[in-house]
């Protein structure tokens, strides 16, 4: 028989070699677990990532492409380069070349069957020439109104200290007159000023016209036609305007004068007595005859007798016959 020592010796080493192979399979199962496990994240990890890197490179992508679009209709009017001596633009049945000329140009000459663009910044008002050089038609889609605030304006309200010196300006009674004014957003060379009467200008129907459209906020379809006497001067005789305020089409017209003075030659006029057409017309009348017209010979004629000589009421003061007749009332008129 196995002495107890030595079967005690021989369960030691089993239990030893029993633990030493659970050991074994253990770190076995956590070496290869662990791997498994790794290798089926990966993938995913992976996965993800790049599609996370994809959209963030198409987000890249569209955004160089927003950033780098240009939109046409944004982008800020620069005659300089926008505009060519080489186009031209067609109006009214006729085609005019297009030139550029600086807004503050004092010089007074002008090319002929040209057009300009004489609205200040982004605006775009056009002006355009006959073949003698004469401003003839000033046109507008909108008016806009200046912005003191935005826009380099003078203590006076002027983007120019000074006007283009069209000829005709050098006579006392006539000012620098802008069609389209530096309130309303025009500029100050030779293609917006022509020869005006000062005081129709600053009080008269052209001041009250812009005050209109200034206090509407400006207005739409604007244009205007200027005509003169002859083909020799750059003054003009007569202005047209036409345009839509508050979406209502509305047009003014007048002449190139003095309104003060004109107004007062009206009101002359209107209370001039007529003249006496029967008297020219009838040959007793005209001989100054009192007897002819006086039938019943008591040196006073009547009302009726007046009429039945041919004479149409009124009788006014300095005819022949007023002398000879009854006011009454004492007005320098008979029969009134």
């Amino acid at each position: 028989m196995m002495s107890k020592r030595r079967k005690k010796r021989n369960k030691t080493s089993m239990l030893k070699a029993i633990g030493g192979l659970i050991l074994f399979f253990i770190i076995v199962s956590i070496i290869f677990g662990g791997e498994d496990d790794e290798a089926k994240s990966k993938p995913k990890d992976t996965k993800v990532e790049s599609v996370e890197t994809t959209a963030k490179s198409n987000d890249s992508i569209n955004k160089v492409e927003t950033e780098t679009k240009e939109d046409p209709e944004s982008k800020p009017k620069d005659n300089s380069t926008t505009i060519h001596p080489t186009d031209t633009i067609d109006f009214n049945g006729s085609t005019y070349k297009v030139i550029v000329v600086d807004g503050g140009d004092k010089s007074g000459g002008r090319q002929p069957n040209v057009a300009v663009d004489i609205g200040f910044g982004d605006r775009e008002y056009w002006a355009f020439t006959n073949e003698y050089g004469q401003l003839i038609n000033v046109i507008a889609s909108k008016i806009t109104l200046q912005d003191d605030a935005t826009e380099p304006v003078t203590s006076k309200g002027r983007y120019y200290n000074d006007e283009a010196k069209v000829p005709g300006v050098e006579r006392d009674d006539l000012d620098e007159g802008h069609i389209i004014a530096d309130s309303l957003g025009g500029v100050s060379n030779a293609y917006n000023i022509t020869p005006q009467d000062s005081t129709m200008n600053r009080h008269g129907d052209q001041a009250y016209m812009e005050k209109v459209i200034r206090d509407a906020g400006g207005c739409e379809n604007f244009i205007a036609t200027i005509t003169y006497p002859d083909t020799t001067t750059q003054i003009p005789s007569h202005y047209h305007y036409e345009y839509l305020l508050n979406g209502q089409p509305v047009a003014d017209d007048f002449d190139n004068v003095n309104p003060d003075e004109a107004n007062a030659e009206i009101n002359q006029q209107e209370n001039q007595p007529p003249s006496d057409a029967n008297a020219e017309s009838n040959p007793t009348a005209q001989s100054n005859d009192i007897s002819s017209v006086d039938t019943n010979g008591d040196g006073q004629v009547t009302i009726k007798e007046a009429k039945a000589a041919g004479y149409s009421m009124p009788i006014y003061s300095d005819s022949w016959l007023y002398p000879y007749m009854d006011d009454r009332d004492g007005d320098g008129m008979v029969g009134e």
